[in-house]
């Protein structure tokens, strides 16, 4: 079954604090440093909200929970195998959605019947690959340079002892740290805008069965959710981004210039990179 632990996630431990002084280093390694001189615990809340499915319970129960939860993934418990053995995403949603749909008449069997463990075995049966986790005592920088390297959106941390899972440890998480710590001497000029898809809105009310609505209809679902498009110019600093994407919690910028011409498309990911990799490890 399911478990959930649900608290307050504002504080943080007080570990979290910068115990890193400036020096005269270069600003790629001011970040390096930092973040090999904190640990994956530093970054785990005093109180958090983690959900964690079994592979044996059904995929719409799973999606409507995470829904519910206001949670974008969770570890997936294999009582058979009495470990943890990937998570499950908003992106298998649309993973589903994307093999199975037929049209509106039709209902997609395959996510209302189907469990977890009959999905992966479907879908992971051509490009299995075991879970990626990383130990709370393990340092930020190897935390990121698993994101990285592995192409990752969420890393769990798991305590070596118990097996138990901690914390889902993300790119906007590790961003939410750098923020505190004002050291901003990077001046990456990148701007920002706002490009929002939400699945999350479709599965809440069930309009996942009719797929052949329009871009637009289909985003009416989400205007109670959605506060606007952000964007930022070529001229702001990284500093300016960063804080943007901290208090707005989104995840990409696009990049445009005076004119609001697109030029392209900056992740959380690659700021990381440009941030803290570049200084102490190339991405492969």
């Amino acid at each position: 079954g399911d478990e959930e632990r649900s608290q307050d996630d504002s504080s943080a431990h007080q570990t979290n604090q910068p115990r890193f002084e400036q020096t005269p280093e270069s600003n790629n390694s001011v970040y390096t440093s930092f973040m090999k001189s904190h640990r994956c615990y530093d970054l785990i809340p005093t109180s958090s909200k983690l959900v964690v499915f079994d592979t044996s319970l059904q995929v719409k129960k799973a999606f409507f929970a995470l829904v519910t939860n206001g949670v974008r993934a969770a570890p997936l418990w294999d009582s058979k195998k009495q470990s943890f053995v990937g998570m499950l995403t908003i992106t298998d949603f649309i993973n589903i959605l994307h093999r199975y749909y037929k049209s509106a008449l039709v209902q997609i069997y395959e996510l209302e019947e189907h469990k977890i463990e009959t999905w992966r075995e479907v879908y992971l049966q051509d490009s299995f690959k075991p879970l990626v986790c990383i130990s709370p005592n393990a340092s930020l920088f190897d935390a990121v340079s698993s994101l990285i390297r592995n192409k990752i959106h969420r890393l769990p941390v798991i305590d070596p002892e118990s097996g138990n899972t901690l914390y889902i440890l993300t790119h906007k998480r590790i961003l939410k740290l750098l923020d505190g710590f004002r050291v901003w001497r990077l001046a990456l000029l990148l701007p920002c805008k706002l490009l929002p898809l939400s699945s999350q809105n479709l599965a809440a009310e069930k309009t996942y069965n009719n797929l052949d609505v329009s871009v637009t209809k289909a985003l009416q679902h989400r205007s109670h959710y959605f506060e606007g498009v952000l964007k930022c110019y070529l001229h702001e600093t990284l500093e300016t981004i960063i804080n943007r994407l901290v208090e707005a919690e989104v995840h990409r910028l696009v990049v445009v210039d005076e004119n609001d011409v697109v030029k392209g498309i900056v992740s959380l990911s690659d700021i990381l990179q440009a941030l803290v990799l570049t200084g102490g490890e190339k991405k492969p």
